[in-house]
Formats: C-alpha cells, structure tokens, sequence
C-alpha cells in the first residue's frame, strides 16, 4: 500500500474476496438451516463483508466535490439501477418468483439495494463530509435510531442506506496513511488472524438463527422480534464488532498481484449478475438434492470461484458494458 500500484492491487485483491464472499454468502443461503458449518460460515460473510465493500466504496469517493461528479453518479449508478430493476422484474416473471410482471422502482430486487443506497450515500457526503469525524458520529447515531422506525424496510433501501452509511463515511474519512498504520501495522496480520479466529469460534457456538436479520439491516427492531430500548445498544455492539473483524479482513489482504487480482476491477459485473444463475439454479434444483449440495464444500467453493471468474472476464465486460457502465462526459 506504499504506492498508488500497491494501493489498486492491494484494493482489488480485497475487492476479488469480497465478490467471492457475496456470491458464496448467496449459493449457500438456502442450505443454511440444516447446517452448522455453513449458518456460521453465512453469519460470518453477511457480518462483515458488505461493510467492507461499502467502506472500500466510501474510501474512493472523496473526489465527490469536483464537477460533473453527480451527473457521473446518476449516470453510473442510478440509471443502472433502474435499468437491472426492470431486467430483474421481467427476469422474476419468467422464472416463476413472482406472479405476474410488475415493475416497482421503489422496492429494489434483491441485491440491487446497493446501488440504490451507494446513491444516497453519496448524496448525504455533501452534509456529513463537513462535519468530518463529527459527522461519523452523528452517522451512527442515525443507523442506531433508523432502528427504532417500524416501517423502515426496503422501501427505497431506506433501512440499509442509513445503517450501513457509517461505513461508507468511515472510507471516505481515513486516508491512505490512517488506513495503512490500521492495516499494516507490525501486529495487524496476527491480530487480523485472531479476530477472524474468534469470530468464527463465536459465531460458531452462540449466534442464534433468528438474530440473522440484523446482520441484514433491511428492517427495524420492530420486526425482528420486537422492539426494546435495548435493541439501539445491540446495534452499537454490531458496529463495533463489524468494524473490527472488517480491518481484520483488510490486514490478511495481500497487496501483490494474482490471476484473480483483475476480477476485483470487475466486481460490479459480478454483482449484477450472479443474481442470474443463482435464482436459475434455486428454481431448477429439486429440493432433494439440497442435502447433497449442503455438506459437498469443495463443490460449493469451485461453483462460486466459476461464477466469479465468468462474470468477471473480460468477455461479460465488453458485451454488458452498455448496461453496467454508461458513459459519461463530465467536462
């Protein structure tokens, strides 16, 4: 991370883990249930893996005041967003998830929640950004109190946009030295392993399976069990814990570069898209073979390494570019 070289390949390697993470997090969701190893695997992934996106995503929006960065913003990431929406609701339609074919811009499909809040989230910077580590904390305050809004839900990622902002203001925030002194440090790496280690163990051995909701964020106390004065402290519990395993996943990351190194510059493209193969795949899979899937492991990582790689070539670049990356003149 000592150059700009470094700091790319050091993010795209992160990037890379991350989109495995997402999509491993997806294949394995309806396995769950029925299997210890894997419902802590899961718990693990959605406790930290997209606040770290959303941090790395924060971290490379500080040019936000220069011109022409919002229209690059609405062209990048909103009208893809409205774009995929319609493509995931005739999508829906024809794969028999929903009924009948409606279009509904204000409740995001799925993972399309990203986009949606990634907008916003760049929006609030031109308030919270003054207000530097001030803002930080008022942010978090606004993720806990989100909480105790009983219809806050998905209606235009509302819930997830202010739970998850902390951390994209966080990247924005630190700096290359900060985030270096965090990550690089003489202890980060051991320090890294035993967090990751003691998350896993505790996860493994406690975490209860009606608590997965609030590693969504997409919802408020309110319905996931009922809302106490108590539920606004658990959350600040979360974010403390989510931050410190995510800085733990950054000090293993590896600043050098691999094969798979590029497929972190494509990370979008995997996000769009694995939504694809993966409902096809739920729809056409007979419930019998779940047992089987569930306990083959090495089955489950090289199908999410295969997605990966497909959708992050080059090839699905160059043909989807159109619908994923508009391009925009900011002059």
């Amino acid at each position: 991370m000592a150059s700009a070289s470094k700091r790319s390949k050091f993010f795209d390697n992160a990037k890379f883990i991350l989109i495995f993470l997402v999509v491993f997090g997806h294949i394995i969701s309806p396995l769950k249930n029925d299997n210890g190893i894997l419902f802590t695997l899961y718990t693990v992934i959605f406790l930290f893996h997209m606040p770290a996106f959303i941090l790395i995503s924060g971290y490379f929006a500080k040019g936000f005041k220069k011109k022409g960065y919002l229209k690059k913003a609405i062209k990048k990431i909103l009208i893809p967003y409205f774009i995929f929406q319609i493509i995931y609701s005739i999508y829906y339609y024809l794969i028999g998830q929903e009924d009948k074919l409606t279009v509904d811009f204000l409740h995001p499909h799925w993972s399309l929640w990203f986009l949606l809040s990634l907008f916003f989230w760049n929006l609030l910077l031109y308030v919270f950004a003054k207000l530097r580590w001030l803002g930080f904390g008022v942010a978090i305050m606004l993720g806990i109190l989100v909480g105790y809004v009983e219809d806050a839900g998905s209606f235009l990622s509302i819930s997830r946009t202010f739970v998850f902002f902390p951390y994209f203001l966080l990247g924005f925030l630190l700096n290359a030295d900060q985030l270096k002194q965090l990550v690089r440090s003489k202890y980060s790496l051991p320090v890294g392993i035993f967090v990751f280690l003691a998350t896993m163990l505790f996860f493994g051995i406690g975490f209860p399976k009606d608590a997965v909701p609030w590693l969504l964020g997409d919802t408020s106390y309110a319905n996931m069990g009922g809302m106490q004065l108590s539920d606004g402290l658990i959350r600040a519990l979360q974010y403390t814990l989510t931050l410190f395993v995510v800085f733990g996943f950054f000090a293993l990351i590896p600043s050098t570069q691999y094969k798979i190194t590029k497929i972190g510059e494509r990370t979008l493209y995997v996000y769009l898209f694995h939504g694809f193969i993966i409902k096809a795949i739920d729809t056409m899979l007979p419930d019998e073979s779940l047992e089987f899937l569930s306990g083959n492991y090495v089955l489950l990582f090289f199908l999410t390494l295969f997605i990966c790689q497909i959708l992050g070539s080059y090839f699905i670049k160059k043909y989807t570019r159109p619908l994923v990356e508009l391009k925009v003149k900011t002059g």
